[in-house]
């Protein structure tokens, strides 16, 4: 027994130096990775540097770069160009949205102001007329949301936010610092879905920052372990679901007003939207319980999705790709993508939602449930299925949910 402590003692050294080294580099790895993907403060002094210069201009610009009123939180960028942090504004819970150059470093700094100022804020040019800037703003939104009798409300509704200060006139830059916005895909989306219910409300800008309402929650396996998800099992991953996600009769709510919101996004008052990651970690809440989603950025105009897909080469349908997953079959004859998508928004939602909400549904509801959410998720995006057979599946998912949890607190 007292012969083998020592080679016990040595496996026990070992294991702890292991440790040691596992633990170092993954704060190594989290370090390295945080430094990558959080630089809000490249953001900040960028954006000041234009708003001092004269050429832009916004609501926030003053609070940020003279006050210092929008404290900038929790770092939740997930991708370097596009930067993403909690904050604090007007004692509001906010998001704070930038976009930034990737593969920066301080070096670089004064290189990226002279190229955003050179090619992000290059329109409009002096001397353009209200009337002119009221005719771009318009020919881009026909470009990206489609020829709509509704567009003009947009662009009126665009100048009105144009003019911060209220002064009845939009001066350059006011007009660069809309005109910079408008080219970043969400912010368009934020502007087109306002009135909806399921999308975050704008709520101030300074240049192509913008700040929109607190980050809503997010299912937490999808938050806490995005590294990992790939490698786990599913048995693994609905398992975290349930432990860490809320109570099913929640998750029901949830999924209802996820319902809802692809209900908004099909021919709503600016045309519809594709969305094209659906994901998990895009299925937010509010402290309530009532859907937001968490993040639009991979939510696409019906019109720009075929414009990209419609007559692209292609030799099978894996070519015809928007995004992460609208997909658009391959007319192998021709070698040319058509433009009507596979899969509808409904079919994706409905895949998401069987491992959201069949784990840990009430044992008489999940047979009912299950065949339901199986049929809708054999649903077409051809434009003859569209109308009313999705209307009617969609409904009959809300009208299951909702006699389960109404008239109990969770309704």
């Amino acid at each position: 027994m007292q012969g083998r402590l020592p080679g016990l003692r040595v496996k026990y050294v070992l294991l702890v130096w292991l440790g040691i080294f596992v633990g170092s580099w993954m704060v190594y790895a989290h370090y390295s990775s945080y430094s990558e993907l959080c630089r809000g403060h490249i953001c900040q002094v960028v954006i000041c540097d234009q708003y001092r210069k004269g050429i832009i201009s916004g609501s926030v610009c003053q609070d940020l770069c003279e006050l210092q009123k929008v404290e900038w939180r929790t770092c939740l960028s997930s991708a370097p160009g596009q930067q993403v942090y909690s904050g604090l504004w007007q004692d509001k819970e906010v998001t704070i949205k930038c976009g930034i150059e990737e593969a920066l470093n301080s070096k670089d700094w004064p290189d990226v102001v002279l190229r955003r100022e050179l090619v992000l804020f290059d329109k409009p040019t002096r001397g353009t007329s209200i009337k002119e800037f009221r005719e771009m703003i318009l020919s881009f939104l026909k470009a990206n949301l489609g020829d709509l009798p509704s567009l003009p409300a947009l662009v009126d509704q665009i100048l009105l936010m144009a003019d911060f200060n209220k002064d009845s006139r939009v001066s350059l830059a006011e007009a660069k610092s809309v005109w910079a916005l408008l080219q970043r895909n969400e912010f368009l989306l934020l502007l087109s879905l306002q009135e909806k219910e399921h999308a975050s409300r704008l709520l101030g800008y300074c240049g192509d920052l913008y700040l929109t309402e607190g980050t809503p929650y997010a299912w937490h396996g999808a938050v806490l372990l995005p590294a990992l998800r790939p490698l786990l099992p599913s048995v693994l991953h609905r398992a975290l679901q349930q432990w860490f996600g809320p109570a099913w009769p929640w998750r029901a709510k949830i999924a209802i007003g996820l319902l809802e919101f692809v209900e908004e996004l099909f021919h709503g008052s600016y045309g519809t939207f594709y969305m094209c990651e659906t994901t998990l970690a895009n299925v937010g809440y509010t402290a309530t319980y009532d859907f937001k989603m968490a993040d639009l950025q991979q939510v696409a105009p019906e019109a720009t999705v075929r414009r990209f897909l419609q007559g692209r080469h292609c030799e099978q349908s894996s070519d015809c790709i928007y995004g992460r997953d609208c997909r658009a079959p391959c007319d192998r004859l021709m070698r040319q993508c058509k433009g009507d998508l596979i899969q509808p928004n409904l079919a994706k939602v409905c895949e998401l939602l069987r491992d959201y909400l069949l784990p840990g549904a009430p044992a008489d509801l999940r047979e009912e449930l299950g065949k339901q959410l199986r049929t809708c998720t054999t649903l077409s995006g051809l434009a003859s299925q569209v109308e009313a057979h999705h209307s009617l599946v969609l409904s009959h998912l809300k009208t299951l949910l909702w006699r389960e949890i109404s008239n109990t607190k969770y309704s």
